[in-house]
């Protein structure tokens, strides 16, 4: 009797312990139109401010790295900034918008996305380029909201 109320508890333990986690599920559309807003505002602020509002957008963590146009291997957080501003200090106008974009929720917090943005620059010597770049990445939500983690950009002829 007294192993048998033993094993009961045991087995009682097992059964609680080993119990699944419920997992929500996952909310694809909410995720995809918080970054659809994410991106929406992010260009929004570079064409306001220029090159330098990424900053806000980009997860400046040991994580983050980038490929941009015209590099053959990847790039930190510090590098692009430094890119950026120099970058900036020809520029009189930028605009950038998606002329395609997906987005691929992975969970709650990290999406993949890939897309062409479009855009029109306006140098310092006014003149006006049109472009489109080809980009994919990853997302990642921090507590300021979702950030580019990672990703890979080419100029599209």
């Amino acid at each position: 009797m007294k192993y048998s109320k033993l094993y009961s508890f045991l087995f009682i333990i097992l059964v609680l312990g080993c119990k699944k986690e419920e997992t929500k599920k996952l909310d694809k559309a909410q995720i995809i139109g918080e970054i659809e807003i994410m991106f929406n505002d992010y260009h929004d602020a570079i064409k306001q401010n220029g090159l330098p509002a990424e900053f806000d957008y980009l997860d400046d963590s040991e994580e983050f790295y980038w490929v941009p146009p015209g590099y053959q291997s990847t790039i930190k957080y510090d590098s692009i900034k430094a890119i950026l501003i120099q970058n900036n200090k020809s520029i009189q106008s930028i605009a950038f918008e998606f002329e395609t974009l997906e987005i691929f929720p992975l969970s709650s917090k990290i999406a993949n996305y890939s897309g062409i943005v479009k855009g029109e620059m306006v140098d310092t010597a006014n003149v006006t380029s049109q472009f489109k770049i080809i980009e994919s990445g990853t997302l990642i939500k921090r507590t300021d909201g979702w950030k580019l983690l990672n990703g890979q950009s080419r100029n599209l002829d």
